[in-house]
């Protein structure tokens, strides 16, 4: 375990390196206060906690203590003292405890939070930040986090668990992974990330790494459902690939050869007439068997709850009108999100770059990815 050597400060929470006599924030000497304590020595004692001032439209909130080492008092030599010193004379550094324990499975965000106006540490428990006194956000007190790594800093990345197979639903009990690491493979039994209670997870499903120039990447582990990026607007498609809306899985394919061709006899098979179509868009179901195939008309299929090519009544995640997929005349498919509250989400191929705002499905659990400037 790692210790930080150093002050905090009684008043404000903030942290000094040693052989600082004073806070760089709001002034206050540090170390330890002086008092006689009898005959000609004195004792050095830690300072007693204070009420932090109060700010616009926020009750005053109490700060604790400075931490100490296991040795609490300290003797100083007559000799060297004077009448005349100031009762908060400096005396020696104080050893702080280690922030945060990596080893820890599960924590209070606020724990790690990072201030998001001057990117400084918050303690468990404070409403403010003791550089700056910007206010912590009131979902992230109640929040809990799975620690990756000591602190998020600049640049890096945390999931943040929107619904899931054991996670709350409700936004104000947030579930995040922190990524600080260089990568953090993820799955149902393997990897940093572990979805243990979701059996469409893959014992190992993706794997989220950066890249050299500090991107982002996902990359799909030979998962076998997948992994499913949700579309901003319009996102080319190929015959083959799968997408989600609301809670159908859909595979595009092309229109698949002629076979109505005549018996040897020159007898014709009889059926419904048909009718061109460039493309078609088919339902998996769960185990892989297909369902309802709807071909296109004229270049494109709609999905959605009424009044669609493909219509889903009883599915509560599915929009009135989700999404089309359509052939575009210079002869490329395309998948258009209709402006669904629940998006639509393509499958990846391979490994794909992540940006702040992301939303992805890895088995049935739903992720957004978390950026800090």
């Amino acid at each position: 375990m790692e210790i930080d050597v150093g002050f905090v400060c009684g008043r404000c929470d903030a942290y000094a390196p040693l052989g600082a006599k004073a806070c760089t924030s709001c002034g206050e000497a540090l170390g330890f206060t002086t008092e006689p304590a009898g005959g000609d020595s004195r004792v050095a004692r830690p300072k007693l906690p204070r009420r932090a001032p109060a700010r616009a439209g926020h009750e005053p909130v109490a700060v604790p203590p400075t931490p100490v080492a296991s040795a609490q008092v300290a003797e100083v030599r007559s000799s060297g003292a004077r009448k005349d010193e100031p009762a908060n004379q400096f005396v020696g550094p104080v050893k702080i405890p280690a922030r945060f324990a990596v080893t820890e499975a599960l924590m209070d965000q606020a724990r790690s939070y990072v201030c998001k106006k001057c990117y400084s540490p918050v303690p468990q428990g404070h409403k403010f930040c003791g550089r700056c006194g910007e206010p912590v956000p009131r979902e992230v007190l109640t929040a809990q986090t799975l620690l990756l790594s000591k602190m998020l800093e600049p640049g890096k990345a945390k999931l943040v668990v929107i619904k899931g197979e054991g996670f709350q639903a409700d936004p104000s009990d947030e579930t995040a992974f922190l990524l600080g690491g260089r990568q953090h493979p993820a799955g149902r039994t393997q990897g940093d990330i572990l979805f243990d209670r979701d059996s469409w997870v893959s014992p190992l499903h993706a794997t989220f790494y950066y890249r050299d120039d500090g991107k982002l990447v996902i990359r799909d582990e030979h998962s076998l459902n997948g992994i499913f990026l949700r579309i901003k607007g319009t996102a080319t498609i190929q015959p083959g690939d799968l997408f989600l809306s609301g809670e159908q899985v859909f595979r595009l394919d092309t229109t698949p050869r002629a076979s109505d061709g005549g018996e040897a006899d020159g007898t014709q098979f009889y059926s419904s007439p048909k009718r061109p179509s460039p493309f078609r868009v088919v339902q998996i179901l769960r185990g892989g068997t297909t369902a309802t195939q709807v071909c296109a008309r004229e270049a494109s299929v709609t999905v959605g709850r009424e009044g669609c090519d493909m219509n889903f009544p009883n599915d509560p995640y599915m929009s009135t009108r989700h999404c089309k997929v359509e052939l575009t005349s210079a002869g490329a498919y395309q998948l258009t999100d209709s402006g669904s509250k629940n998006g639509t989400y393509l499958a990846i191929h391979g490994e794909r770059e992540l940006v702040h705002g992301d939303y992805l499905f890895i088995g049935r659990e739903l992720l957004r990815v978390d950026i800090s400037a």
